[in-house]
């Protein structure tokens, strides 16, 4: 019985695929598989110089596979195998494994393009710039839909969420205190040092409790507190929200007729404009007690000297300025930590993501907001 086409060799048998030339025929048979890539490489590599004004006759090929079909069209070009496919007396299988091939190695190889440098460098600051717009601009946006909801639910306790704030209230108040406290004390004590080591050669070592009260209540005291919670209560937030929406529990507060914003956002907002300001004092009063501990064992001021140069030298509207600055920088620190949070793709590595993006967000309008309300401070003379 007569070989079908492609099946010129009894079932089970593999022979080596080859190619020859006869008169303007270029004639193709055997196997041409992988498992003779290498044979067929270098043969296809020697023949190729010739091959390109021949016809190809597919009439004995046996086994094809994409690796077969690659070097055919390395060997006589996608067009010229294409064409003669047309007239070829193959199976489909084998005509339509050969034309998928033969296309797929036909596309244009992309040219790369030479860019100057200094363009390429105005572009990636362009996309850049853009790039933080558009984080302003959904900032912005949100900051205004947690105002429009706080608004709305204020003159109507029964929308009230007492539970989670009290919660948020003890996880980013209560339990931040001990770190807070122990930070401002450790940096008062280290400012004290300083301020006693620079004054020493003027004879001014007494204006070191100066140095510190005064940094303390305008300045370290609630710029130290709030970047503690951008880095342990955005975070938090953050994830919270993030792991909320990658299991889909956002999807469902939403069917049952709920409004998100209200119902995870609100309350954290709140407790942390709540816990903040208190800490803030915290940070203030352990600030001055460690430069109070410096002074005292350093320079031999006592505590009751301490606090009589503190009641005479420091107004009271430095306290107020470091404190009021404290309600702002924790309401921005937690719209932010929730955005991100919102942010969150379904995917665990988005979590993380968007938790080191909060935090450095967070951080950075923190030292910003306080770049700009000491210069607007120092210009209204308060």
């Amino acid at each position: 019985m007569a070989n079908e086409p492609g099946l010129s060799q009894p079932l089970g048998a593999h022979t080596p695929g080859n190619a020859e030339f006869g008169g303007h025929t270029l004639k193709f048979s055997g196997d041409w598989t992988l498992s003779h890539y290498s044979v067929l490489n270098r043969q296809t590599t020697a023949l190729k110089p010739r091959a390109a004004a021949c016809n190809p006759d597919f009439s004995g090929l046996g086994r094809l596979d994409t690796a077969g079909a690659s070097l055919m069209v390395k060997l006589l070009g996608s067009e010229a195998l294409i064409s003669a496919l047309g007239q070829a007396d193959l199976p489909d299988e084998q005509r339509a494994l050969i034309h998928a091939v033969a296309e797929a190695m036909n596309q244009p190889s992309a040219d790369v393009a030479t860019v100057n440098p200094a363009v390429a460098f105005l572009a990636e600051i362009g996309k850049k710039v853009t790039t933080l717009w558009q984080l302003v601009w959904l900032l912005a946006g949100f900051i205004g839909q947690t105002l429009g909801t706080l608004f709305y639910i204020l003159p109507r306790p029964t929308r009230w969420r007492i539970t989670p704030f009290v919660a948020a209230l003890h996880d980013t108040g209560l339990n931040a205190l001990p770190i807070v406290a122990l930070l401002t004390f450790l940096v008062g004590a280290v400012v004290a040092f300083l301020g006693a080591t620079v004054l020493e050669d003027f004879g001014a070592t007494i204006y070191t409790v100066d140095l510190v009260a005064f940094s303390f209540l305008r300045e370290f005291g609630v710029l130290l507190a709030a970047i503690l919670l951008a880095g342990r209560t955005a975070s938090a937030f953050t994830a919270q929200i993030g792991a909320m929406k990658v299991n889909e529990e956002l999807d469902a507060i939403r069917t049952l007729g709920l409004n998100p914003v209200e119902l995870l956002v609100v309350p954290r907002v709140l407790a942390m404009m709540f816990s903040l300001p208190i800490l803030t004092f915290i940070g203030m009063i352990s600030g001055m007690v460690g430069g109070a501990v410096v002074c005292a064992v350093a320079l031999d001021i006592p505590p009751s000297q301490f606090i009589a140069i503190v009641e005479r030298d420091i107004a009271l509207k430095h306290f107020l300025v470091g404190l009021g600055k404290a309600p702002v920088f924790a309401f921005l620190i937690a719209v932010i930590g929730c955005l991100e949070g919102f942010k969150v793709a379904g995917s665990a590595q988005s979590v993380g993501e968007h938790t080191t993006s909060s935090v450095v967000q967070s951080i950075f309008m923190v030292i910003l907001l306080d770049s700009v309300a000491a210069l607007f401070f120092m210009e209204m003379g308060w």
